[in-house]
């Protein structure tokens, strides 16, 4: 068994991305967020556009960050993944340098990151995206479905965990699905097995019951 992980709104209470945005960004990222939605532009390039609008310098931009908390139940799930020894690994479509700066501050800054990359400077800053795949189904900054494949033991069952758009493609690799909000309704949508949770207190209470059965895969 190994963990795949998505951050913002999963991990995170809030995306951390949209936080910073709403904060440090020219408004003019709204309309970027619209084009998206609307299917006009991709979600790696609405990232793009959005971070280079970010303002602030580095400390203003830690302090809107510390408002953002990480579900209650995560830190003692990172601790049975340590214990059991199974791997977890955080698969986001998110920012590096915001994922981080929020793990390190709960003492979780050891756990391997998979996102895009923020690089510049205040002022000037930009979106580095090197786990982009033309092609991608998602149209991420962050293929999932290519990352976790790479990542991914074959005789290891695959847990994928997330909340959202960019998690609907790489929900079809895992062998156990934990899904809620827009996932939940993806997963429920296509009759495809899920564990709806509300934290993850729930989710370390089913994988304890799971682990060492690959056969199950839902309830």
């Amino acid at each position: 068994m190994q963990v795949f992980c998505d951050f913002d709104g999963t991990i995170s209470v809030a995306d951390s991305t949209d936080h910073v945005l709403r904060h440090l960004a020219d408004p003019a990222w709204e309309a970027l967020e619209d084009d998206w939605v609307a299917g006009r532009i991709d979600a790696a390039a609405c990232m793009r556009g959005q971070v280079a609008l970010i303002g602030g310098a580095d400390a203003e931009l830690d302090a809107v960050l510390a408002a953002v908390t990480l579900d209650p139940g995560f830190a003692d799930f990172a601790d049975w993944c340590a214990q059991t020894g199974v791997p977890l690994t955080i698969v986001s479509d998110g920012v590096d340098r915001f994922i981080r700066a929020i793990l390190a501050r709960e003492g979780l800054d050891h756990l391997p990151v998979i996102s895009n990359r923020l690089a510049g400077e205040a002022g000037a800053r930009r979106l580095d995206q090197p786990y982009r795949r033309e092609g991608c189904g998602a149209g991420s900054g962050v293929c999932k479905c290519e990352a976790t494949a790479r990542l991914t033991a074959s005789d290891q069952a695959v847990v994928y965990i997330g909340d959202g758009r960019s998690d609907f493609c790489v929900s079809g690799r895992a062998d156990i699905l934990f899904a809620k909000a827009a996932l939940a309704d993806y997963a429920a949508g296509r009759a495809r097995p899920y564990h709806s949770f509300r934290s993850f207190h729930d989710i370390t209470t089913t994988l304890s019951a799971l682990k060492g059965d690959r056969r199950v895969t839902a309830s």
